[in-house]
């Protein structure tokens, strides 16, 4: 931040302080600066992306200390944003992952940050231009709708009894896809009427987002899953779940990983946060695995953003919310404590991540920081219905119930004539 916001205040109580002392020496009472109204700002998240804790120690304590007039209070309800301004509700900002801004563009929710950030001194050149660049795809106009406080990262995390247990040698940093394949081979095995699963992927994205695949083109609405890049993402799951005694089962690989522990291997977000819930589970991580041609990549920006909303009264302390969220204190006891990985643009943010979390105490978490993000595409309005019918057609070439190439072609057709479907309801 270059200037506080509230700079223009403060220049005025200087001179109002200076016309103080020529007043009283004139026998006129001085002038005192009226205090800011009480306001009260409402925050929506959709999911869980605050917990109660996490918010009231990043956002509505530290503001509340800087800026006494105001509280920021975050919904409990589920209710999605449209069901929430139907019925007539306020909200002045909202909480979500960047790919979601597409969705609600049409509803007119959104302000843009550029020309604000001017107005009122708030410095974006601490951000990373690329996570702004990605927010920005998905604009009309070059607008930035949204200010992004956590990229989410990914990593390898894995069970080292199981390794210990076959002799195997731990993951390292900088594994190919097929080297991490290798190496679950040797710990897919059956023990006393346990079946161990070397590796286990949790989320087709894991493997489409390395390659910057996001199934149709937002400005054109071409489906594009019917491609090699797409044949080559599936290829390295089937390749996975083809491991005997490794084969695709469905359910949850998170669950099976946390709490059943026969997988030994799982490449995903981040889960730091999830094995405060867990206890005894003998685990550690290491860099997540990357493409032979794209060494050191995790995926594409997943950004969890603050979105002001357009609609609110309450311009100013919206910005005042901004600048608090966004200090480098703030930002600082984020990354600390909170186990969300920093988009600001200064090494210090990321280097300091976990410090003060005790799950991570000893943990590899250095390898983690090796890999980096990609620029994502702006997503289509039809991208979830896509990425759900992607996905059946995706456990349908795991449980060998249809060949890749039929699959895609399926998956192709079905996602085209969603699009056409809903186009046609305008």
């Amino acid at each position: 931040m270059k200037r506080s916001l509230l700079a223009p205040i403060l220049f005025t109580f200087v001179i109002a302080f200076t016309g103080c002392s020529k007043s009283q020496e004139a026998g006129v009472a001085p002038k005192t600066e009226k205090p800011l109204e009480p306001v009260t700002l409402r925050v929506h998240q959709l999911g869980g992306y605050f917990t109660e804790q996490d918010f009231n120690e990043l956002i509505a304590e530290p503001v509340k200390k800087k800026y006494p007039h105001l509280t920021v209070t975050m919904d409990k309800t589920t209710e999605d944003l449209p069901e929430l301004l139907a019925k007539g509700e306020a909200i002045d900002f909202l909480v979500t992952y960047h790919g979601r801004l597409t969705a609600y563009k049409e509803l007119g929710v959104y302000v843009d940050l550029l020309p604000l950030s001017k107005q009122y001194n708030f410095d974006l050149s601490r951000f990373e231009q690329g996570a702004l660049d990605t927010i920005v795809a998905n604009s009309d106009k070059g607008e930035l709708y949204a200010l992004p406080y956590a990229n989410n990262l990914n990593a390898l995390y894995y069970n080292k009894d199981i390794f210990d247990k076959f002799g195997v040698a731990y993951p390292k940093d900088g594994m190919t896809w097929e080297e991490t394949i290798d190496l679950a081979k040797k710990v897919t095995r059956m023990d006393n009427q346990t079946q161990y699963r070397g590796i286990e992927i949790d989320d087709i994205n894991r493997l489409l987002f390395p390659l910057q695949l996001n199934i149709i083109d937002a400005k054109t609405d071409k489906v594009m899953v019917n491609s090699e890049p797409y044949k080559r993402a599936i290829d390295i799951a089937k390749q996975i779940y083809s491991i005997p005694g490794n084969d695709y089962i469905g359910g949850s690989p998170i669950d099976r990983f946390m709490k059943d522990r026969n997988v030994a291997m799982i490449p995903t977000i981040n889960l730091y946060l999830r094995f405060r819930q867990v206890t005894g589970l003998n685990w550690d991580v290491a860099q997540f695995p990357s493409y032979s041609d794209k060494p050191n990549v995790y995926g594409m920006y997943d950004l969890h953003c603050m979105i002001p909303m357009v609609a609110s009264k309450h311009r100013d302390d919206q910005m005042r919310v901004l600048e608090v969220l966004f200090s480098e204190e703030v930002q600082m006891t984020m990354s600390k404590k909170s186990a969300k990985f920093p988009v600001m643009k200064d090494p210090k943010f990321k280097q300091a991540f976990g410090q003060e979390l005790p799950e991570l105490k000893g943990k590899h978490i250095e390898g983690v920081l090796k890999s980096k993000t990609e620029l994502a595409p702006p997503n289509s309005l039809y991208y979830s219905k896509g990425l759900s019918l992607l996905n059946a057609e995706y456990a349908n070439v795991m449980k060998n119930t249809k060949d890749l190439n039929t699959a895609l072609r399926d998956a192709e057709e079905q996602i085209k004539q969603h699009i056409a479907t809903e186009k046609a309801k305008k």
